[in-house]
């Protein structure tokens, strides 16, 4: 059985920090996971479609990640999963901490991206970029939905009238 460094395209470096860029992944999926429960035992039916979705969306980078992993010679690990928190403060809560949650993620893919400059890893700098630019949207997104919170407010009908048009981001 091949170990990290036997016939490995990347340093053991580079190796470690795309391992943590999976754990990056797995964590944002069980908190988008937890998020849509508690968004749909709470009513807000439009938000808990998108935070499964996003759930989804961000196994499927983990997925990725550890399939380029193994591509290159290495034997990717999965890693332990942080429990994310149960219940929220509210609404507005919720895509607040999603949003803190996408800039941490964006800066650990940066750091990693920086590595393969550096470590003149031109596999996994090319590979990262779907990455950087999948990033760049869901900073974005999260960002314009904090935004339309504030706008609508969170009176009945704002939530109401969001929690709808959130669910429609999804299609």
């Amino acid at each position: 059985m091949k170990g990290v460094g036997d016939y490995m395209k990347i340093s053991n470096k580079m190796f470690e920090a795309l391992v943590k860029q999976v754990s990056h992944e797995a964590d944002a999926s069980q908190l988008y996971l937890a998020m849509a429960s508690w968004c749909e035992s709470s009513g807000y039916s439009g938000a808990a479609k998108f935070f499964y979705s996003r759930s989804e969306e961000e196994r499927e980078h983990m997925i990725k990640v550890i399939r380029y992993i193994n591509k290159i010679g290495a034997h990717a690990t999965i890693p332990d999963v942080k429990q994310p928190p149960v219940n929220y403060d509210s609404f507005e809560a919720v895509f607040q901490l999603a949003y803190e949650n996408e800039k941490d993620v964006t800066a650990s893919v940066n750091k990693t991206v920086n590595l393969s400059k550096d470590e003149k890893d031109h596999f996994t700098f090319n590979f990262l970029q779907w990455l950087v630019d999948e990033q760049l949207e869901e900073e974005q997104m999260f960002e314009s939905i904090l935004t339309k919170i504030k706008l609508i407010g969170l009176d009945g009908r704002g939530i109401y009238i969001l929690d709808k048009e959130i669910s429609e981001m999804d299609n």
